[in-house]
């Protein structure tokens, strides 16, 4: 089916950046979609500041670390009046960096578009390839030919992203130096906790050599990780959310309709288990294991294994042989006696590669009860323990199978119970990981109006001359209109963590709190969606209708929404 492609007025067919004859309607429709903008960015705006700020943390050590930076106020953005000058053309450069999440091409739409509209004669260059692309001066123009093929889509492929980090003093100065060629007046860093982070070192550095260059971030994590009072959520965390869930309402009605299967779903998230905690709210599954709960109980893997099987011998006595069961990416790292297995596999890694197939000297470096942890583990968990670590030096935790461990130990531990005549029911295990669907997926309306306002809020933050702050968009559960915007001072989010023998600035990470009303409310129910089955399929992400416009529940919940 080829479909008639009208562009809107003005743009060449010809000079488009990507064929889109092969687009789907859905994907022409949403390149129509114009995100409403909160009302304050209608007109021209300048900056209000607010009081000093302190660090989230190690308040003296960030103030070192930082001394052009620490304590800068954040900023609101209010109306300019009609006194207000006559802008001055610049040229900002945006850069995506680390993971794709749902919403990045609406960013750059925003910056774009506040810079042709309330800028005009001002330039947006596009850093290719994440970091990188700063530190060797790739780059294209943006225009409007370019965008067009991208707005509202899922994806980072307008530019690409890259995880490479700017922080040795040659890459520093290689980051000075394209500044100083592109004669950039601002820089938008578009990522997550750590490339926000190298976002306000950038900033430290540029104004510590005296340079123009103003820098901004712009929250990004499907994690939902990177968040604090002045920054309610990090884009892309409502839509990939929204994805699983609908995969999770499926195997749900699978799980009821075949009345024979355990479906063990594992989600993403490292650090934080806010999307297995956003999922159980959107869909009610029997099961959901939350990684800071494990930790703070301090379970170990056996206690987690007894207390899936103790649910699933409660369902069987009730006839019931079927469930869904949710478990965070990161759930390995939350178990301490797993995470005291790990630290010892790290430093037996570092010194030397280990053969988990023949030779088993290295094992003796393993501390008794750690090594009875290990052997105690199914072989496929065992080797991908072993397998190569990320360059930060972490367990690559995207490919340890957690889901079919659990699979295994449970299956084993029921057969015990079922020797000793406590257990009589039938368990097949089935396997899913919710993994990078979820991270370039088509943005929701609240992800594609959101985006789209920080973008336009960076612009107007570097146009204002600001630097060292974060996009900020509040009062979300509003009608957009009414959204507030402003940045927030980048330090006054950071602590101090140990890495690599240094003390490192980080972004501290916002993990599931258990005073939350989110996790509140999940306590609240979860006995109840153990026995009865309370099943709640969203379906696909909706662009029209009741629930296009509804935000995810955590949020709502975190801003006083009663559900």
């Amino acid at each position: 089916m080829v479909l008639s492609v009208a562009l809107p007025a003005g743009l060449d067919a010809s000079k488009l950046s990507k064929d889109i004859s092969s687009y789907s309607e859905l994907q022409l429709a949403r390149l129509k979609y114009r995100p409403t903008l909160p009302s304050m960015l209608d007109g021209p705006s300048v900056v209000e500041k607010g009081p000093p700020t302190k660090a989230a943390g190690n308040d003296e050590e960030i103030a070192k670390l930082f001394p052009s930076l620490y304590g800068q106020p954040s900023v609101k953005l209010i109306p300019a009046g009609a006194s207000a000058a006559a802008p001055t053309p610049i040229t900002v450069g945006v850069v995506l960096s680390g993971g794709q999440a749902p919403g990045g091409h609406n960013v750059i739409a925003g910056l774009y578009d506040y810079l042709q509209e309330k800028v005009p004669g001002s330039k947006l260059l596009g850093f290719l390839g994440g970091p990188a692309g700063v530190m060797k001066c790739k780059y294209v123009e943006i225009t409007a030919e370019f965008l067009y093929p991208y707005r509202n889509q899922g994806g980072f492929d307008i530019i690409c992203s890259g995880r490479d980090k700017i922080e040795s003093p040659e890459q520093f100065a290689m980051a000075v130096a394209s500044a100083e060629k592109l004669s950039l007046d601002g820089l938008v860093v578009i990522g997550g906790d750590d490339s926000n982070t190298n976002a306000c070192l950038l900033a430290e550095h540029f104004r510590g050599k005296g340079l123009k260059t103003k820098v901004i971030g712009c929250p990004k994590t499907i994690d939902g990780d990177l968040k604090a009072a002045q920054v309610p959520i990090s884009f892309g965390f409502d839509t990939a959310c929204k994805i699983y869930s609908e995969t999770i309402g499926n195997v749900m009605t699978d799980a009821r309709s075949g009345g024979k299967y355990y479906h063990f779903v594992r989600l993403m998230g490292r650090a934080a288990s806010h999307i297995t905690l956003e999922c159980a709210l959107q869909t009610h599954p029997n099961i959901t294991l939350v990684g800071e709960e494990v930790f703070a109980k301090g379970m170990t893997l056996g206690q987690v294994t007894n207390h899936i099987a103790d649910v699933i011998c409660k369902r069987a006595d009730a006839g019931k042989n079927f469930g869904v069961v949710l478990i965070p990416e990161g759930l390995i790292d939350f178990i301490p006696e797993i995470n005291d297995l790990i630290s010892q596999l790290n430093e037996i890694l570092a010194k030397a590669a280990v053969d988990a197939e023949g030779m088993y000297e290295w094992k003796e470096g393993l501390q008794p009860n750690t090594r009875t942890l290990f052997d105690s583990l199914p072989k496929d968990i065992q080797d991908q323990l072993l397998l190569e670590r990320d360059p930060h030096g972490n367990v690559q935790v995207a490919r340890i199978e957690t889901e079919k461990m659990l699979i295994s130990m449970v299956e084993e531990e029921l057969g015990r119970r079922a020797k000793a005549g406590q257990y009589k029911g039938a368990f097949e295990g089935r396997s899913h990981f919710c993994g990078y669907e979820g991270r370039c997926g088509m943005p929701t309306l609240f992800d594609a109006t959101y985006c789209y306002a920080l973008g336009s809020v960076a612009a107007a933050l570097v146009q204002a001359g600001e630097t060292g702050l974060i996009a900020s968009v509040g009062n979300l559960t509003a009608p957009p209109q009414e959204w507030t915007v402003g940045g927030t001072a980048l330090t006054e989010l950071m602590v101090v963590e140990r890495r690599k023998g240094k003390n490192k600035p980080v972004i501290k990470k916002a993990m599931v709190e258990f005073e939350g009303a989110p996790f509140k409310k999940f306590v609240s129910v979860r006995d109840d969606w153990a026995l009865n089955d309370r099943y709640r399929s969203p379906g696909p992400v909706q662009f029209e209708g009741p629930t296009a416009s509804q935000p995810n529940l955590t949020l709502l919940l975190e801003q006083g929404v009663s559900i």
